[in-house]
């Protein structure tokens, strides 16, 4: 296929703040992406492009993230950093859940440069809960501590290894896309969940567990698309019996080019 008929998404940038104790990039920020999202998002033949931060200390020239919005198909935000508390109207109940309130910044910035440019929007992990704050929803800021009773949603002992089911909601698209699939297995990497969601926006799966949200999307055609879930669809194996990720990197692309195609 060439080049030109390829989808164009836009991944947001992870960010390595500067450190002048670090051995390597000595007090530079760093910006990246994770290769497994940039695979996913490859996995059907569209491009991944990071889209980096305009703003920082070594600005220059005129670049903005409406050039990105407009350039790109459609907008990934991915996986890393706490969201901070501040972006939600809150202290951090302790200082290692302050977050990366820079990134939150540039991300929220993201997501409204792409809402205006009219293009679809997918978020996974991080990228669920940055959604919902930046339409005005909050978070817990760590699940164990405020709902002790709730299931353990993250295991750093075995990281990407940590499953739990979930249940689909009915109704929704998400069960349009997985007919009959009423419970499914999740990979679970998370110590922050939503607490209230977001105007606008439906539940699309909870754990059946404790309740927590675990998909949403907002729905209604004259708005472009905006969907997420809380698990790692990119870190679906071929074979496994977690939920195939296929259908929601599908979904999300045919809003792209439906926007595309217009």
């Amino acid at each position: 296929m060439d080049a030109s008929a390829r989808l164009k998404i836009g991944i947001s940038a992870c960010f390595m703040h500067a450190d002048p104790n670090r051995a390597l990039f000595t007090g530079k920020t760093l910006q990246y992406v994770e290769q497994s999202i940039a695979h996913w998002v490859m996995s059907t033949g569209s491009l991944a492009v990071m889209i980096p931060s305009p703003t920082g200390a070594t600005q220059r020239g005129d670049v903005t993230l409406d050039h990105y919005a407009q350039w790109l198909d459609g907008l990934v935000l991915h996986g890393g950093a706490d969201v901070s508390p501040l972006s939600y109207g809150e202290q951090p109940l302790q200082e290692k859940w302050a977050g990366d309130k820079i990134r939150d910044e540039y991300e929220i910035d993201l997501v409204a440069a792409f809402e205006r440019a009219g293009k679809p929007v997918f978020g996974v992990c991080r990228g669920l809960q940055l959604l919902n704050v930046a339409y005005g929803g909050t978070l817990y800021q760590d699940i164990a501590t405020q709902l002790p009773d709730a299931l353990s949603h993250r295991d750093a002992s075995v990281y990407d290894r940590n499953f739990h089911g979930v249940e689909i909601v009915a109704g929704t698209r998400l069960a349009q896309l997985y007919p009959g699939a009423k419970r499914v297995k999740v990979n679970s990497i998370h110590h922050q969940a939503i607490k209230d969601l977001a105007d606008g926006f439906v539940v699309e799966a909870v754990s059946p567990d404790d309740g927590l949200i675990e998909a949403i999307r907002r729905p209604g055609a004259a708005r472009p698309y905006m969907a997420a879930v809380q698990w790692h669809p990119e870190f679906h194996q071929q074979g496994s019996d977690t939920i195939d990720d296929a259908a929601l990197l599908d979904d999300f692309l045919a809003a792209a080019r439906g926007v595309r195609n217009t």
